[in-house]
């Protein structure tokens, strides 16, 4: 009789701890965007990526060019969407843009692309050079910054320089000449996150 009422007891209990189990598994939702170590590692990959694609455009003379990728006539970057003035349909057909659909795009990983300067009365603004929406909570960010000088060129379509140079009159480029031992500088960033 005792041995019956161990058992009956061990059985309840282990329907207590079962039941338990299953009620809390249903409180927690976990989807592919819940944090864990797997989706802090991919962030801090895509970081490193996003680090990388900078610093290799720059080696490769590719990331000034982008900055002054700026067609002088339209008053917008070469080949954009004329009603927004920046890429929404993939990257530019520059040295940086293809370095970023290889390291992105082709990964399923969107990424926006800004431009950071200071206004010559001092205030940092930002103009979108690449927009794919509005970042998840999960995005990150990888930034490098380039000195312009005034006697830096804008660029073609074909990323050649062209005559006008950042000094010239009737000028429309958007970064300002802040009067100061150089041009401006622009901090390049890339926000990427997992769609």
């Amino acid at each position: 009789m005792r041995g019956q009422a161990h058992t009956l007891e061990a059985v309840v209990a282990g329907l207590l701890l079962l039941a338990s189990l299953v009620f809390a598994l249903q409180m927690t939702t976990v989807t592919p965007l819940s944090a864990s170590t797997s989706s802090q590692h991919i962030e801090n990959q895509q970081e490193a990526t996003g680090q990388g694609v900078l610093a290799a455009a720059a080696a490769k003379d590719g990331l000034k060019p982008a900055v002054l990728y700026w067609n002088n006539s339209t008053a917008q970057f070469h080949d954009t969407n004329e009603n927004l003035g920046y890429y929404t349909n993939g990257p530019p057909n520059n040295t940086l843009g293809r370095m970023l659909e290889r390291s992105f795009d082709q990964r399923g990983i969107a990424y926006n692309v800004y431009f950071r300067f200071q206004s010559a009365d001092g205030e940092m603004l930002t103009r979108r050079y690449i927009y794919s929406g509005v970042p998840s909570d999960n995005a990150v960010q990888a930034s490098h910054t380039v000195m312009l000088t005034d006697d830096d060129h804008l660029y073609n379509p074909d990323e050649t320089r062209n005559v006008t140079n950042l000094t010239s009159g009737g000028i429309t480029y958007p970064v300002p000449d802040i009067g100061r031992n150089t041009f401006n500088t622009v901090s390049v960033e890339v926000v990427a996150w997992r769609i």
